[in-house]
């Protein structure tokens, strides 16, 4: 009998032991329902230490105020908030002037200018090689002079005819005739000079010239290259090297902005930020985009470089509005909102239109008086319709 019981003891204990998998997801079954009291712990300590006590508003009589949720709200009135408008672009050069053949072209002797380069206005950028149309401005220089002696040889005859004319020798109508001579001769040279003229012009148009001050932006021409009307440009000018950023804005936003504001633009990459003034507004908004472009002037800096990327803050100006802390302000599919607690301290809904953002609070565009009591945190966890606590936030 005894032994039967010490064999029973026995295999149970060899039973428990052996079932170490079932022990295993008891502990972790234990260490979950631990893990799950403590976060719901912390999160009930959290929502006090938001809806904190202070001020206190009394509830309406007949309520039972006590066991209602507290609510911390703030009354935010109306102060100056400054008003901008954040925008991306494109740098450019504010005038950029190609530069190529005026003439009929050739082949490029040489290359006198590099992309970054400052040139006056009218400097030689390139030659184009000229042996032909030199030889064709001798000849020409040629005719004019057997042009002069024809006409000295006119009028050296005219002189004779008309000092002989008195005497008889001579009739008027020879004379006559020697005034014609003497006249289209005086003509020809006048033909030959201003042949002569427009050689030495095309000559002169076979050097590419800077058309105004500033700065070399690109070549696309090397020497041996044979280029002609319709080669396109050879050089790029920033004229005075000035530049600008072609910021592009949303369509409400680009009715805000006018010519004259400031503007603060900071190159992707640079901790630099450059001061511009927009100089001019897009008078047509992009169908499909529905953005404008507002073009901010910007002086000469080497680490503005056209076709770079580049932020701007535009400054329009201050306005008076609510400003909330951003733990207020909450957003879902129909838009931007915020809680109120009306005179029944009941929660309401109150859809608003977002400002200014900065590091002191969110400026409410639209939307609210500032004479509401708004709930300054906690909002995620409240209702419309919901009978709440209000507590006025102790004063910063």
């Amino acid at each position: 009998m005894n032994l039967e019981s010490a064999t029973w003891r026995r295999s149970a204990i060899e039973t428990e032991v052996l079932d170490e998998e079932t022990l295993a997801r008891r502990r972790r079954r234990r260490t979950i329902i631990i893990g799950v009291v403590v976060a719901l712990i912390a999160i009930g300590i959290a929502f006090f230490m938001l809806t904190g006590p202070a001020e206190e508003v009394p509830a309406p009589a007949g309520q039972g105020a006590a066991s209602l949720p507290a609510v911390t709200v703030v009354v935010p009135g109306k102060q100056q908030v400054s008003r901008s408008i954040s925008a991306t672009g494109t740098l450019a050069a504010r005038r950029d002037m190609p530069v190529g053949v005026a003439g009929e072209g050739g082949m490029i002797a040489r290359v006198l200018v590099e992309p970054g380069q400052w040139v006056d206005n009218g400097q030689t950028l390139a030659v184009i090689e000229r042996s032909v149309q030199s030889q064709e401005v001798q000849q020409l220089a040629a005719n004019v002079e057997v042009a002069r002696a024809d006409a000295r040889l006119a009028q050296q005859e005219l002189d004779r005819a008309q000092a002989l004319v008195g005497r008889g020798f001579i009739s008027k109508a020879d004379v006559e005739r020697r005034i014609a001579t003497r006249d289209a001769a005086n003509a020809r040279v006048r033909v030959a000079q201003a042949q002569l003229g427009a050689a030495r012009a095309r000559v002169g148009r076979l050097d590419i010239r800077a058309p105004a001050a500033g700065l070399v932006l690109d070549r696309n021409v090397e020497a041996g290259q044979v280029v002609g009307a319709g080669s396109g440009a050879l050089f790029r000018i920033a004229q005075g090297g000035q530049m600008e950023l072609l910021a592009r804005l949303a369509e409400s936003d680009l009715e805000q902005v006018k010519v004259g504001m400031t503007a603060s633009v900071t190159p992707v990459g640079s901790s630099k930020s450059f001061t511009g003034q927009i100089w001019q507004v897009s008078p047509v908004i992009d169908p499909q985009s529905r953005q404008g472009e507002a073009r901010i002037a910007l002086s000469y800096d080497s680490a503005l470089r056209p076709g770079g990327f580049a932020s701007a803050t535009i400054n329009v100006g201050t306005i008076d509005a609510p400003l909330l802390p951003q733990s207020a302000v909450q957003s879902d599919d129909r838009g931007n909102y915020v809680y109120i607690i009306d005179g029944n301290n009941a929660v309401v809904r109150r859809d608003v239109k977002v400002g200014e953002v900065s590091d002191q609070g969110v400026a409410i565009a639209s939307g609210l008086s500032g004479n509401e009591r708004v709930v300054q945190s906690a909002g995620a966890f409240l209702s419309p319709g919901q009978k709440v606590r209000p507590v006025r936030a102790a004063s910063r």
